[in-house]
């Protein structure tokens, strides 16, 4: 069994990192958290969607698990990757399906992806595990 080891990074690089890990986690609390609360302009959007309400419920409680997560120094890249589809889903729905911008979906993907490359001594380690 193999030891992958994290390149050692600044301390400025590590604090500029908890702090977007922070952000993402403040921002996916928040969005998970409406989703699941049922604000109506949510209820109606996933409604367009088609999938049902009950999707609209996943997806707020994967979010939030996402946050949660990246918190977790050991988990980070985990919570990263979880974040990373649900983006893309929430790109390519707004992009195909409801409209309106995808710009915010884009930097809150972008924003992961910097976190899942900065941990990625721990996606490797996942990818090794599996």
């Amino acid at each position: 069994m193999s030891t992958i080891v994290a390149p050692a990074r600044s301390r400025w690089a590590a604090a500029a990192l908890w702090v977007v890990r922070g952000l993402l986690a403040l921002a996916f609390v928040a969005a998970g958290g409406a989703k699941l609360y049922g604000v109506p302009m949510l209820v109606e959007e996933f409604d367009h969607i088609g999938l049902g309400q009950w999707f609209r419920y996943v997806t707020g409680g994967l979010e939030i698990i996402g946050a949660i997560l990246l918190l977790l120094p050991q988990k980070a890249a985990l919570g990263a990757l979880l974040l990373i589809c649900i983006m893309t889903g929430a790109v390519l729905t707004h992009l195909f399906v409801i409209g309106g911008s995808a710009v915010p979906a884009i930097v809150l993907l972008a924003l992961n992806a910097v976190v899942a490359y900065a941990e990625r001594g721990q996606v490797a380690w996942l990818a090794e595990t599996a």
